[in-house]
């Protein structure tokens, strides 16, 4: 040891140790710094995803408050991905984006890929329409508007709402948001379940993230 070390008093001496190893565990800790940051914003966005039991009851009452909802919509699609059905919800979806289409240049290209994707006899996700909505929105093709779709949206609309939603309702995808675990059919719990809140990132919504 250097002469300049020895003269140092040996608390001195220990205090210099142990600034080396917090130094050390500090260096170590910023080498994960990045990836629990990440961890930190995913648990954020996690607990942020809830919904109430009130809303959750709310997608009873109907189809459209259940998919102008999103973690409805996410619920809704999940199950119909379960029954490999969910070209249906994807048009729809599809035509409430095109509807929204600000730049007059985008209608046709964003019509003819929704008319090739959905509708035309080659269509990879060919949804159920009668051949004279089918027709209609053809013709609509030649000069695409804001409403070209309207019609066709409408019947995939109805055919939902008698068919896929009524399952869906009678489905653990929906009986499982508002009946969750735990939860007795009691007056007292039913009464406090209208404040109980639901994490809606559960596995079954996860599916259709």
């Amino acid at each position: 040891m250097c002469k300049g070390l020895a003269a140092l008093p040996a608390t001195c001496l220990k205090s210099a140790k142990d600034m080396k190893h917090r130094l050390g565990f500090l260096l170590q800790k910023s080498d994960s710094c990045d990836y629990s940051s990440s961890q930190g914003k995913k648990e954020k966005i996690t607990s942020s995803q809830r919904v109430s039991q009130e809303e959750v009851r709310k997608w009873a009452d109907s189809l459209e408050n259940l998919i102008h909802h999103d973690r409805g919509l996410a619920a809704f699609r999940a199950f119909l991905k379960s029954e490999y059905s969910e070209e249906n919800i994807e048009f729809w979806v599809s035509c409430e984006d095109y509807k929204k289409t600000k730049s007059p240049a985008k209608l046709s290209p964003k019509a003819r890929k929704i008319y090739d994707e959905f509708i035309s006899v080659q269509a990879t996700k060919e949804v159920n329409l009668d051949s004279c909505t089918r027709e209609r929105t053809r013709h609509n093709m030649l000069e695409p508007t804001l409403s070209c779709f309207d019609e066709a949206q409408r019947k995939i609309f109805t055919l939902m709402e008698k068919d896929s939603y009524r399952r869906f309702l009678k489905s653990p995808y929906y009986l499982d948001l508002v009946s969750p675990p735990g939860a007795g059919c009691g007056p007292e719990n039913c009464k406090s379940s209208h404040t109980h809140t639901l994490d809606c990132n559960s596995n079954i919504i996860s599916q259709c993230a």
